[in-house]
């Protein structure tokens, strides 16, 4: 069975941490494993702070809108904003960093893509006439079968 249901907020940091925190609840009401759940958030509140941060930088606040689209097996979320596009509109590779080194010398960010690209088994993104489409796919187990 597919379950769907999506929300959009404005692209503000105390709304984007509520609009995520509504998606997370949503999710745990729906039979996904609750430390699945928690790796999704990760993610999820990684993706959607950098459009805060960055596809609207210098611009007039936009919304986010999200999409989750759940299937036998994978979760598919979808990240949608006004905002600018990527660089060359291709995703940030999200490589680690060297953290051998002295702690004043480690990046203040750089860690949020290598994040999301761990968390999530696959990541696309889009740039068409409405904005940027990211979808993130997370494999997922029910708490119990029937409840899907």
């Amino acid at each position: 069975m597919l379950e769907t249901f999506s929300c959009t907020f404005t692209a503000t940091e105390l709304d984007a941490r509520t609009g995520v925190q509504d998606v997370v609840a949503r999710l745990r009401t729906m039979g996904i494993h609750d430390s699945r759940v928690d790796e999704v958030q990760i993610a999820l509140t990684e993706a959607v702070n950098n459009v805060v941060e960055h596809a609207y930088a210098g611009m007039d606040i936009g919304d986010v809108r999200i999409r989750c689209n759940l299937h036998p097996g994978q979760l598919w979320i979808s990240i949608g904003d006004g905002g600018a596009p990527f660089e060359n509109n291709e995703l940030p590779a999200g490589t680690a960093h060297d953290l051998t080194v002295e702690i004043d010398q480690l990046p203040e960010g750089g860690f949020g893509w290598l994040l999301i690209r761990e968390l999530a088994s696959d990541v696309q993104y889009e740039r068409d006439d409405t904005g940027n489409n990211l979808s993130l796919c997370f494999e997922i187990q029910m708490r119990n079968a029937d409840s899907m």
